[in-house]
């Protein structure tokens, strides 16, 4: 068992170095898209990005969503975990949403993206995911948590069964967030660890 690590002041759950995961869409459909009480929690700059860029995005988007987005704007205020996050659909599915011809849900910020009509991947909490970013301003921290959620149970398999930790499965989404010379310390720190 390892303790939680210090990375450039910013604290990391083990469980982001131990467990292992890889996402399984054919297994799970993007369920993580689908099911919820919340919206992907968003950044304010983000905010600021996807008003500006939803001309751009709402082709990509089903009707349900683009009418959401419309009524409500590109965010919504959750209470619970006191926050911004996406709007949802009937309080379940996220407005960005859409599916493939399989059935699987698919991130319609994502689809504009990968198509060049915008350079926004998506937001940075979705990119991460299953890392959930906890923040405490009054003490001044921040702490990279596991989020660990049955409908990622096929993911977690996959996972076990390549031997990919979270940290590496999320290797694009930390150095987006966090920069290339704070993921090789997490390397580094996690080779000590292991010697």
């Amino acid at each position: 068992m390892l303790i939680m690590l210090i990375i450039q002041d910013i604290l990391i759950s083990d469980d982001i170095v131990e467990k292992k995961f890889l996402c399984n869409l054919n297994a799970c459909k993007g369920a993580c898209c689908v099911e919820g009480d919340f919206g992907a929690p968003l950044e304010d700059e983000e905010i600021e990005v996807l008003e500006k860029i939803y001309p751009k995005i709402k082709p990509f988007l089903t009707e349900e969503g683009k009418s959401v987005i419309e009524q409500k704007g590109v965010k919504a205020y959750y209470e619970e975990p006191k926050e911004y996050g996406t709007p949802l659909i009937d309080g379940k599915a996220c407005a960005f949403i859409n599916f493939n011809s399989e059935g699987i849900a698919i991130c319609g910020i994502e689809q504009a993206y990968n198509q060049g009509e915008i350079n926004f991947k998506k937001p940075i909490s979705c990119h991460l995911y299953p890392i959930r970013i906890e923040k405490n301003d009054s003490a001044g921290f921040e702490a990279l948590n596991y989020d660990k959620w049955d409908i990622c149970n096929p993911a977690c398999s996959l996972g076990n069964e390549k031997q990919l930790p979270v940290y590496r499965f999320l290797k694009d989404a930390i150095i987006r967030k966090y920069g290339e010379d704070f993921y090789e310390e997490l390397e580094a720190a996690v080779a000590y660890l292991d010697n």
